[in-house]
């Protein structure tokens, strides 16, 4: 008899959700994998060795593995993720990286996330896993309409920043919002988005009295 060997890294996907003409959530039986919030994992297609590192979208507790995806248009992975379908096959490994909550500052902290557009992916991780989180998440985008799936977040937690309309709760970049804004001292800030974005907001942070000791980034790009 001839022995058979699964690869367990190959996943079928359950569900594609379209958020908006270019952003997307891609979404498979989470199995055994297991991670902790604000890791990521690497993604690709069957049958192609390009892989791209997402960030884990869902939930530790989910009983499903999902990542955001923002298509880049002159990309080679995001324009082909956006195109599968359920009953397709990805490949996937990890988990990956220390981005996260240290378990002995979730309760006794205040936490602000600060995102700009699909840099929210680890916090909404975050958010999912630990529910009662005294928490603030302060996203950044252009326009309200990748204010991704923000009626996941309490109303009185949950900032958007746009800087091209006024539909947004602040009308801006997240560091204008942020210069506006005074912390507690026992603050764990959390950053995760574009680079540029992220050296910004740690001279302000910086500059309000809170060290790299207060202070998590990981950078998209």
């Amino acid at each position: 008899m001839m022995d058979f060997k699964i690869d367990t890294n190959f996943y079928t996907v359950s569900q594609v959700r379209h958020l908006t003409e270019h952003a997307f959530v891609v979404q498979v039986p989470r199995r055994n994998f297991k991670f902790t919030a604000g890791q990521h994992l690497v993604l690709g297609m069957k049958d192609d060795y390009h892989t791209r590192e997402y960030s884990i979208y869902s939930g530790e507790n989910e009983e499903v593995l999902e990542v955001l995806v923002k298509e880049v248009e002159e990309g080679y992975l995001s324009p082909r993720l956006k195109q599968v379908k359920e009953g397709d096959s990805l490949e996937i490994h990890g988990p990956f990286g220390h981005f996260g909550i240290e378990e002995k500052k979730r309760d006794t902290h205040k936490h602000v996330f600060i995102a700009s557009g699909s840099g929210i992916a680890p916090f909404r991780s975050m958010v999912k896993t630990y529910p009662e989180l005294d928490y603030q998440l302060i996203h950044g985008v252009r326009t309200i309409d990748e204010g991704y799936e923000r009626e996941n977040y309490s109303t009185d937690r949950y900032v958007l920043c746009t800087s091209r309309d006024d539909n947004g709760d602040f009308k801006g970049r997240v560091t204008a919002y942020l210069h506006e804004q005074e912390f507690d001292k026992n603050t764990q800030f959390y950053l995760c988005g574009n680079s540029q974005m992220i050296f910004d907001v740690l001279e302000l942070l910086k500059n309000k009295g809170f060290g790299r000791d207060s202070v998590s980034a990981e950078v998209y790009f």
